[in-house]
């Protein structure tokens, strides 16, 4: 594979067929500390982020629980 001269890169049919990255199908590029990992981005937010930082420091559940259950 080459960049352009626009940077752009094709990614070979049978590498997008096995990822399922169709057309229109967006994606991400991180940085690794051994180059570049392209990956299609999700458009649904992970489930631990929704709620991450919801218990306060002290890390008592059981109080989180009875308190959102309206105990």
């Amino acid at each position: 594979m080459r960049i352009s001269q626009r940077g752009q890169i094709t990614i070979p049919k049978r590498l997008r067929d096995r990822f399922g990255m169709n057309h229109n199908v967006e994606v991400e590029i991180v940085p690794t500390e051994t180059g570049l990992l392209i990956r299609k981005r999700s458009a649904t937010e992970h489930p631990v982020d929704s709620v991450y930082g919801v218990l306060d420091r002290s890390g008592d559940t059981d109080r989180h629980i009875k308190r959102i259950r309206g105990r």
